[in-house]
């Protein structure tokens, strides 16, 4: 698989998000979490994202015992912090960064943290040096080798990109979510900062499988936070409302080409765009591992098939999230 630089290490342009894992996506038994692990791994990924929220921590558990299981492995886990307190920035103190950091040390069972991102920070954040400077005094101390920001909107990437110390930054993108293209990617490019995009599928509309009938558990995201109850509201299905995403799924699978599956398309859409660095679908079994690993083997996206996916989002659904975020 193609590796692209992530804070002097190369990772593998397909990861694995590791969300589902915890929570929110319905169960997945521990055995199923560490197959479709052991599947990736094999498919040549190398970057896992992760956050001390997942499950209230069980998505790093169970990355930190597959760690265990495998000590050779050069695979890159990267995990967020930030969610356990209020929005606030005085929440963001050391001591708080540091118990944090302690958490994800333990259930990861590393003592050196591969990359830790603020878990979509409140947008005062972004001009506080203090906490910039705390996260720089973390890394020399050795908690993390490298630390980056998860992001909601590109105003705050760009604000992200622009602290010097800043590694990588975590955006949604993807062929329904295409704003990030117009200022965020190239900032990144020109900073050196890695781009992690996330939300690749749009929480799994994208892969082509969903129409009007189709219904999410109660314990699902795309279930309880359609219209932001839980948290933001373009975490699940990128923010578009679910008929208009069902809408642009279906004029998508026109420009998708015969024997290529709909999600392995829009993973490649991604992989081909100027500054991503990685891009981190969920699976939740080996099937899917495997398929979305399978992204990196197809041919670059010719311009019309660029153009074509342009086209389906400005009519299908930019009016309804391009403005916000």
């Amino acid at each position: 698989m193609e590796h692209r630089p992530l804070a002097d290490r190369p990772i593998s342009v397909v990861g694995l998000g590791a969300w589902q894992l915890g929570s929110d996506w319905g169960a997945v038994e521990e055995a199923d979490a560490l197959a479709l692990i052991d599947a990736a791994v094999e498919a040549g990924v190398a970057f896992i994202d992760t956050a001390d929220v997942y499950g209230d921590g069980r998505s790093e558990r169970i990355i930190g015992g597959w760690l265990r299981e495998h000590p050779a492995s050069r695979v890159m886990v990267a995990t967020k912090m930030g969610r356990r307190v209020e929005q606030k920035v005085e929440n963001y103190s050391p001591d708080a960064m540091r118990s944090w950091n302690d958490r994800s040390r333990t259930n990861l069972g590393v003592d050196t943290l591969d990359l830790v991102q603020l878990h979509c920070p409140p947008t005062d954040l972004y001009s506080t040096d203090a906490v910039f400077d705390d996260l720089d005094a973390m890394v020399a101390e050795g908690r993390m080798a490298a630390y980056g920001v998860s992001v909601e909107t590109c105003a705050e990437a760009l604000a992200a990109i622009a602290r010097p110390h800043v590694r990588s930054v975590q955006i949604i993108l993807n062929a329904l979510r295409v704003k990030p293209l117009e200022q965020v990617l190239p900032a990144a490019a020109a900073a050196g900062v890695a781009i992690i995009a996330r939300v690749p599928l749009a929480s799994g509309l994208l892969s082509g499988r969903y129409d009007e009938s189709t219904t999410f558990g109660a314990d699902d995201h795309r279930t309880y936070n359609r219209h932001g109850e839980a948290f933001d509201v373009g975490e699940t299905f990128s923010g578009v409302p679910f008929d208009l995403g069902l809408a642009a799924v279906r004029a998508l699978a026109a420009v998708v080409p015969d024997g290529v599956g709909t999600a392995a398309f829009a993973l490649r859409w991604i992989i081909d765009q100027p500054g991503v660095t990685t891009v981190i679908p969920g699976a939740r079994n080996r099937e899917q591992a495997l398929g979305n690993a399978s992204a990196d083997a197809l041919p670059a996206l010719t311009p019309a098939q660029l153009g074509a996916v342009r086209a389906i989002y400005d009519e299908h659904v930019r009016a309804a999230v391009h403005s916000r975020w």
